[in-house]
C-alpha cells in the first residue's frame, strides 16, 4: 500500500492578459458631443436633415450610452451643468431647441424629430423622460431672486404657459403645476411688493392668458378658504361666543367676496369637524342633534338664500353618507334645522325632488319620505285656509 501522499494537481502555464473589450469603458462624453455637435452645425435649421443625421449616427455612436449627452444637444446645444447652465469646456451648438423660433408649428416640428429619433431607437424614451422630468427641476429656478426681480421669470413664464395652453388646456397645465409643487408659487414669479391677486390677473391677462389668471385667482380662494375654516375651528374650539364668530365671519366673507353657500359649506364642516363622535349608531344621532342644536344660530345666519339652504342640505346628505354611523340620522337632523328655523319647506322639498345627490339617494329619500307627505300636507291646507279668507 503505497503511504505517500496523492499530489493534488496544479494549473501552470502562462497568466492570460485582460482584453481590452472586457474593461469597463470610461465614461466621456466628449467624443460624442463633438461628433453630434459637427452633424448639427452642418445641417442647421433643415429639421429633416437634422432627423436623417440622427438616425443614421445611431449605427455609429454610442446612443444607449450618452442618452443624457445627446438630448441636453439636442435641447440646450451642449451638456447641461448642475443648475441649468451649460458647460464652458465642451463645443456647442446653435442648432438646439432653446434657439429656435417661438412659436408652435416649430415647436411641433422639433417634436417630430423626437418622436422619429425615439421610435427609430425605441430606449431612448427612457433617457428623454429623464431629460425632461430635469428641464421641470431647473425651470424651478425661474424663481430665482434675481431673475424674478429683473422680470426674466415673468416674462419667460407669459411665453411657456402660451404655448402649453395652446397646445392643451388650463387644466392638463393646472394638473402638470401640481405635480412638480409649482401651483401655489407662481405669485413667486413677482417681486414681494408686487406679489398680489390683482398684479398677477392684470399682468397675465394683459398678455393674453386670461385663462392663468382665473387659475391663479381660484388657488389663492381654496388657500383662503382653508385658511379661513382653520381659524372657524379654532374660534368654535375655544368656545368663543356665536355671536362675535358671526360678525367675523360675515366680515371675512365680505372681504374675499366669497358667496354664502360657500360659507354654510365651510361652517357645517367647521362645525362637524370639532367634535369626538360616538361609534355607536344609536348613541351618535343623540349626540349630533344635542351639538346642531347649539350650533343652530350660527347656522341660521347664512342660510338667508334658498340657494344656501340647498346647499346645507346637500352637505348633510353628504356627511351622513360618508360617515356610515350617521346615514339613520340624516332625517332628525334636517327636522331639528327645520324646527331651529334654519331650514324651510321649499328647501326640504326642493331638495327631495330635484336636488339631492345621487350618494345613498334611495336610502335617504325613503328616510324622509313621512316627513316631506306631512309638509306637503301642511302646505296645502295653509293654502286651503288662505283661500277661504280671500272668499
Amino acid at each position: 500500500m503505497n503511504n505517500q501522499k496523492q499530489q493534488k494537481p496544479t494549473l501552470t502555464g502562462q497568466r492570460f492578459k485582460t482584453r481590452k473589450r472586457d474593461e469597463k469603458e470610461r465614461f466621456d462624453p466628449t467624443q460624442f458631443q463633438e461628433s453630434i455637435v459637427q452633424g448639427l452645425n452642418q445641417t442647421g435649421t433643415d429639421l429633416e436633415a437634422v432627423a436623417k443625421f440622427l438616425d443614421a449616427s445611431g449605427a455609429k455612436l454610442d446612443y444607449r450610452r450618452y442618452a443624457e449627452t445627446l438630448f441636453d444637444i439636442l435641447v440646450a446645444g451642449g451638456m447641461l451643468a448642475p443648475g441649468g447652465t451649460l458647460a464652458d469646456d465642451m463645443t456647442r451648438t446653435e442648432f438646439c431647441l432653446f434657439t429656435a423660433q417661438e412659436d408652435l408649428p416649430t415647436m411641433q416640428a422639433y417634436a417630430q424629430v423626437f418622436n422619429k429619433l425615439i421610435r427609430r431607437y425605441k430606449y431612448l424614451e427612457k433617457g428623454f423622460e429623464e431629460e425632461v422630468k430635469k428641464l421641470l427641476l431647473f425651470l424651478k429656478g425661474l424663481f430665482n431672486e434675481n431673475l424674478v426681480k429683473e422680470g426674466v421669470s415673468a416674462a419667460f413664464a407669459v411665453k411657456m404657459f402660451k404655448a402649453w395652453i395652446n397646445e392643451k388646456d388650463i387644466n392638463s397645465v393646472a394638473g402638470s403645476l401640481r405635480k412638480v409643487g409649482m401651483d401655489n408659487r407662481l405669485m413667486e414669479l413677482f417681486p414681494a411688493n408686487k406679489r398680489s391677486c390683482e398684479h398677477f390677473s392684470k399682468y397675465f391677462t394683459d398678455a393674453g392668458l386670461k385663462e392663468l389668471s382665473d387659475y391663479a385667482r381660484n388657488q389663492q380662494s381654496i388657500g383662503y378658504r382653508k385658511e379661513l375654516q382653520k381659524e372657524l375651528e379654532e374660534l368654535m374650539a375655544h368656545g368663543e361666543p356665536q355671536k362675535e364668530i358671526i360678525v367675523y365671519t360675515k366680515d371675512e366673507m365680505k372681504k374675499a367676496g366669497l358667496s354664502e353657500q360657500a360659507m354654510i359649506s365651510m361652517i357645517w364642516t367647521a362645525v362637524m369637524s370639532g367634535v369626538e363622535w360616538n361609534k355607536k349608531e344609536e348613541l351618535v344621532t343623540e349626540q349630533a342633534i344635542k351639538h346642531l342644536k347649539q350650533y343652530s344660530p350660527l347656522l341660521k345666519a347664512f342660510t338667508s338664500q334658498g340657494l344656501s339652504e340647498v346647499t346645507l342640505l346637500l352637505k348633510i346628505q353628504e356627511y351622513c353618507y360618508d360617515n356610515i354611523h350617521f346615514m339613520k340620522a340624516f332625517e332628525k337632523i334636517v327636522m331639528l334645522l327645520y324646527k331651529a328655523d334654519v331650514l324651510n319647506e321649499e328647501a326640504i322639498l326642493k331638495w327631495y325632488t330635484e336636488a339631492h345627490l345621487v350618494k345613498g339617494k334611495g336610502f335617504f329619500l325613503e328616510q324622509m319620505k313621512k316627513f316631506v307627505d306631512w309638509l306637503k300636507n301642511a302646505e296645502e291646507e295653509s293654502q286651503s285656509e288662505e283661500e277661504e279668507a280671500a272668499d
